[in-house]
């Protein structure tokens, strides 16, 4: 789940603002897990039960954050790599 999410940021180009997002609300991850909970029966439609399910169980622990932005931080050096070796578009 941790790959899956990094690669959606990457794509979207939003990894400094998710890993200033994900540091900023880090001590609340345990909130934010309860509020997915409490807001599925709005999303579900939409998301689906088990999308819900695993992403409310992700993000109630501070490790799994932890780690999505370990994660965040390993790509994104790589990958800026490969690009300066590609050059401009």
């Amino acid at each position: 789940m941790i790959e899956r999410l990094a690669v959606q940021i990457k794509k979207r180009r939003l990894e400094t603002p998710a890993i200033l997002f994900l540091e900023m609300h880090k001590p609340l991850a345990n909130v934010a897990g309860h509020a997915a909970i409490a807001f599925s029966p709005f999303v579900m439609p939409f998301l689906g039960f088990k999308t819900v399910d695993e992403y409310s169980l992700f993000f109630s622990d501070r490790e799994n954050i932890e780690a999505l932005i370990r994660c965040l931080e390993e790509r994104a050096p790589k990958e800026e790599k490969q690009e300066r070796a590609e050059g401009p578009p």
